[in-house]
């Protein structure tokens, strides 16, 4: 973690004397690039203050211990912590109004399954939507997720009370950050970019980015097409 009252050096001085080169490219590529490199320098270094002041947030709200229905059966909110002190909720947009499930959501959940034991050596996670978890179960078979923890909120309380429910009855993805503290459940914090939060000409999205998919294609000089999104299937 690095010290908010730490000096560093300018960006742009790290990226002129960083000596990474490419066999065969132009002045004008690396004055470009260096110009670049400058700028991601920037963007980690803002990118780790953005997480400083997260962690830095006051106590969030005390938490009534909603009721699940889990893969083995009725739980709640508290024993989805398992032995962590921390606890990861995505709403997946997977509501019984629909025939199936949210593909983008779906994508990012199956980035997910390759991650989950790593982060649950960390901090508990769990992904909640309003079918019934036999569709939930079903589903993530089809899919191939071995280690993601679905959960189903038949009542609806917990996705009506965290946005996952939209005006029009639909679902909105969401994800939510919940302690446990000396036996008291909080919420820490939840990602709040909607539309209203988008800026001109960009399809409406939140930070950070929870996707790979889209930190790959950034990296592309396609970017993100805009007219573009995951599938559930491609055909074989």
């Amino acid at each position: 973690m690095l010290d908010i009252n730490t000096t560093l050096p300018s960006a742009l001085t790290l990226a002129e004397n960083c000596d990474v080169r490419i066999k065969g490219e132009s002045a004008d590529y690396r004055k470009a690039r260096t110009a670049l490199l400058a700028e991601e320098i920037e963007l980690r270094r803002h990118i780790e203050r953005v997480a400083e002041m997260r962690r830095a947030l006051p106590p969030g709200a005390p938490m009534k211990n909603y009721r699940f229905i889990g893969e083995s059966g009725p739980t709640d909110l508290n024993a989805m912590f398992g032995d962590k002190q921390t606890l990861v909720v995505y709403t997946y947009m997977y509501g019984p109004q629909r025939e199936r499930p949210c593909p983008m959501c779906t994508s990012l959940l199956s980035a997910w399954d390759g991650e989950a034991r790593d982060i649950m050596q960390n901090v508990a996670l769990a992904i909640t939507a309003r079918s019934p978890i036999e569709r939930l179960i079903y589903f993530k078979n089809e899919r191939g997720w071995r280690d993601l923890k679905l959960y189903s909120d038949p009542s609806g309380e917990f996705s009506r009370d965290f946005h996952a429910i939209g005006e029009n009855g639909g679902d909105d993805a969401g994800l939510h950050v919940f302690t446990r503290r000396d036996g008291t459940l909080r919420h820490f914090w939840s990602a709040e970019m909607d539309g209203s939060t988008a800026d001109p000409g960009q399809d409406p999205r939140g930070a950070p980015d929870l996707m790979p998919l889209w930190t790959v294609l950034d990296c592309t000089p396609e970017g993100r097409r805009p007219d573009w999104y995951p599938k559930l299937d491609y055909g074989r």
